[in-house]
């Protein structure tokens, strides 16, 4: 059999549609062409989705051809898709998703210029959601812009993902903002590869935490759909659903589900995403909805218990919470290193290794990541240029993004191996460790730990920190003991002690 598959006619639509094709006609041995269809979206360019009236302006003309038997399966950018889809038409599958986050691209002469920066600092981008998270939150992760109360201001973009580059390499913006997906998606074709690479010489980038910044509801899958009243038996149906991968559907449904629950459409300025761990689905929603801010986050499938004593202790150096019993037990003492880091992709797990940072010598690392958003506002605010964050889940989306060939275009030996700036008995699997400051315990405080003993649980912050309090306050055991989902939750179940993971301090501290 012969296959018609309707697509958009845009670089990023064909080379999209094409990888399709291709997995396609691997598993199928059948074959299937590109029918490109000019949509109103691809069209009208001078204008925000969101001024124009009517809806559907990347998938109705597509829609049309599919309904009309002038092709047999379509191929979206799912997010591209509203939450109603047409009778007739039927979802076939939803490819698997890497990259869903956005990346902010900046050329690095601009970077050299943020420490004299004045005025605005302006980004290109069309998206409601992107605008309203952007202005509220990016000036924390561009280095002295916030100190200097500069603020970010989002400008018009639109046009297809190399225009939009262009637009950047020309001065029209300061940074613009994109899917990563769909950057991704261009390194994988020769063709498209080839102009993509010229695009982003001395260009710099920063993947934007899908904590702070989510995605758009779906972003980075691709939705197959046919007709639902093919007279051939299912063969074509039962074909496109082998590329449809589950974890990604049970994110992706979910967040669409959230999106329609919003009211849905290009004008939402919502972001929504779903990320699987293991049986767990964290949830963060971040935007505005009439005129009020949007702040979510949650851990779908854990229940949380009430601890029987009204104090909590938090594993972070001393605060002001009232009910909270902070970490005055352990100093955390930094160790001023020498470091050569010249051309070297760094890790870096704690404040407490900034100074070794500070020292390090012979120019910039090639690429710099925090464990954490916190983490990576105190080194902004040093002055560093941070490239991303592991959002506190541990190291599985930097190993995915060390095999990003968009991001090797900029870092062409991101999958070499990282050195990790952390505590001096500090492992981790991205590559060697280098101790920047020690866990030393204090003197026990009679007082201290009398508060201790009305603590009803624990939010740690690492393995070792349980330990250390644990040898020395052992009726710190039957409290109730929490953490995040990444590297301190896997170190707890390894050794078996019974911890309840949650989405960040904050849904912690509800406790209280």
């Amino acid at each position: 059999m012969h296959y018609k598959i309707g697509t958009r006619g845009s670089l990023l639509a064909v080379t999209q549609s094409t990888l399709m094709k291709n997995e396609l006609e691997r598993i199928s041995g059948e074959t299937f062409e590109l029918v490109l269809i000019k949509t109103q979206g691809d069209e009208v360019t001078n204008k925000p989705l969101w001024q124009l009236d009517g809806k559907d302006f990347f998938t109705k003309e597509l829609d049309e051809a599919l309904l009309k038997g002038e092709v047999d399966l379509v191929i979206h950018s799912y997010k591209d898709l509203g939450s109603q889809r047409p009778e007739g038409i039927k979802l076939a599958a939803v490819s698997e998703r890497k990259f869903a986050h956005d990346i902010l691209l900046v050329m690095e002469e601009t970077i050299s210029k943020l420490p004299t920066w004045e005025g605005d600092f302006v980004v290109g981008t069309s998206s409601p959601r992107r605008i309203t998270n952007l202005t509220h939150k990016l000036s924390g992760f561009i280095p002295h812009l916030k100190a200097k109360d500069c603020p970010i201001r989002c400008e018009t973009l639109r046009g297809n993902v190399n225009t939009r580059i262009k637009k950047l390499r020309d001065g029209e913006y300061h940074a613009i903002t994109l899917a990563l997906a769909g950057l991704e998606r261009l390194s994988q074709t020769h063709k498209s590869a080839e102009e993509l690479a010229g695009l982003l010489k001395k260009m710099n980038y920063l993947i934007l935490p899908q904590s702070t910044f989510p995605s758009a509801a779906s972003q980075g899958a691709l939705a197959i759909e046919t007709r639902d009243n093919r007279e051939d038996g299912d063969k074509l149906l039962k074909i496109i659903s082998q590329l449809s991968h589950e974890k990604t559907v049970e994110e992706v449904s979910r967040e669409r589900l959230a999106f329609k629950e919003y009211g849905g459409g290009c004008h939402l300025a919502v972001g929504i995403h779903v990320k699987k761990v293991e049986d767990y689905y964290l949830h963060v929603h971040a935007g505005e909805v009439d005129g009020k801010r949007i702040e979510k986050k949650w851990l779908e499938g854990v229940t949380i218990p009430s601890p029987s004593k009204k104090k909590l202790f938090v594993g972070l150096p001393k605060g002001t919470r009232p009910g909270i019993v902070y970490d005055e037990f352990l100093e955390k003492v930094p160790e001023k290193r020498m470091l050569e880091l010249e051309k070297k992709h760094v890790f870096v797990t704690s404040r407490y290794c900034l100074p070794s940072l500070q020292s390090s010598i012979k120019g910039r690392p090639a690429s710099l990541w925090a464990a954490g958003t916190k983490t990576a506002s105190i080194l902004t605010e040093a002055g560093f240029w941070i490239n991303g964050t592991s959002d506190s889940l541990g190291t599985q989306d930097l190993h995915e993004l060390q095999n990003s060939q968009a991001l090797r275009m900029m870092n062409a030996d991101l999958r070499d191996d990282w050195l990790t700036l952390s505590h001096d008995n500090g492992k981790n699997d991205l590559g060697a460790v280098i101790g920047c400051y020690k866990r030393t315990p204090k003197k026990i405080d009679p007082a201290y730990e009398n508060e201790l003993r009305e603590v009803g649980a624990c939010f740690w912050s690492s393995y070792p920190e349980y330990q250390h309090f644990i040898k020395s306050f052992s009726f710190l055991n039957e409290a109730l003991h929490f953490c995040g989902l990444g590297k301190t939750w896997n170190e707890f179940r390894k050794a078996g002690v019974k911890i309840t993971p949650l989405p960040s301090m904050e849904e912690f501290y509800l406790l209280a």
